[in-house]
């Protein structure tokens, strides 16, 4: 039997909550991991990019680590790759990098153990993996995914984010661990807190698939995890009043932070977003700040297999909402 032919991926960055979703909404970001690996004698790792030294090593690696772990539990021989990866994507900030490198796992063990998997079923894994739908489905699909769990199944629908509106996330010098960012969240909340965050998650899946700029601002308020991770994302607090000046349409922590994501109303507004928020930024605090679009595709559709047929796996059911 011939070996599997090498196998491309570009996984985008993702953000998750956008406020009030709490680990059911998220929208992709054209800042992507990629991939390129075909099978070898051994493994090895060249790694480019944000973060090289961490995404390089050969123990320890999360994509490895993952990819061995399918293989073995689907009672599929370990094969050794020959992997390049250019990651674009900052490690720790709450833009999806954990979501891209198990979906990465996940595409690579379906290619070269060949596991026949659909994208229902690779998107299922991710969700196992990762523990939450939000990131992975909207890495795996693009654009503004909303998604809800029914034991191991994940319900996804979509929509396309209006093309003029921008984004820019603002990255601190230090990291943020999702365990850390969990353990500051209360057991319980009041009833006020729950239905202010549901009138706004609501209001926010419309604003998306209806291009409602003059929502964003409220539909981004969040009572149930922002007020407890403001005192670890220090950015938060002083990025938030911005929203509704300087072309800023709304602001959240991007995924469990410490970044944030400030989505912005055009092109034309992306210098004036920036100055606001360089001037609501101390000294003290360096931030980078990246200016991003929304994309519509994700990895799912952006495979390129040499003429296997991953990219062409049965499209998960669910529907994907236009912008007048």
């Amino acid at each position: 039997m011939s070996a599997p032919c090498p196998l491309r991926l570009r996984l985008p960055a993702t953000s998750a909550n956008l406020g009030p979703g709490f680990d059911a909404v998220a929208v992709a970001l054209d800042f992507y991991l990629e991939i390129e690996a075909e099978a070898a004698a051994e493994f090895s790792l060249t790694a480019s990019g944000r973060n090289p030294e961490r995404c390089g090593r050969l123990e320890d690696n999360l994509v490895l680590e993952a990819y061995k772990r399918l293989l073995a539990e689907n009672g599929r021989a370990v094969i050794p790759l020959a992997i390049r990866m250019a990651n674009g994507i900052p490690l720790g900030m709450g833009c999806g990098s954990s979501a891209a490198g198990r979906l990465a796992a996940i595409a690579l063990a379906v290619h070269f153990g060949g596991l026949g998997w659909g994208a229902d079923r690779i998107l299922e894994e991710a969700y196992a993996l990762e523990g939450h739908p939000d990131n992975v489905a909207a890495c795996w699909l693009g654009g503004f995914v909303a998604a809800a769990c029914e034991g191991r199944r994940v319900h996804v629908t979509q929509a396309v984010p209006p093309e003029k509106w921008r984004a820019i996330v603002g990255l601190p010098a230090e990291p943020l661990s999702t365990t850390k960012a969990r353990a500051v969240l209360p057991a319980s909340y009041s009833l006020a807190d729950a239905v202010t965050n549901i009138q706004s998650a609501s209001l926010l899946g419309l604003a998306f698939a209806q291009g409602r700029a003059d929502l964003l601002r409220i539909a981004m308020r969040d009572r149930i995890h922002q007020p407890y991770r403001a005192a670890i994302c220090p950015l938060l607090p002083l990025l938030l009043p911005l929203a509704g000046r300087y072309g800023i349409l709304g602001a959240a922590l991007s995924g469990a932070g410490p970044a944030v994501l400030v989505i912005v109303e055009s092109e034309a507004e992306l210098a004036s977003a920036g100055a606001a928020i360089r001037g609501a930024i101390t000294a003290a605090q360096p931030v980078e700040l990246i200016n991003c679009r929304f994309v519509t595709s994700g990895a799912a559709g952006g495979l390129d297999a040499e003429g296997v047929a991953l990219a062409g796996s049965p499209a998960l059911t669910g529907r994907k909402i236009q912008n007048p």
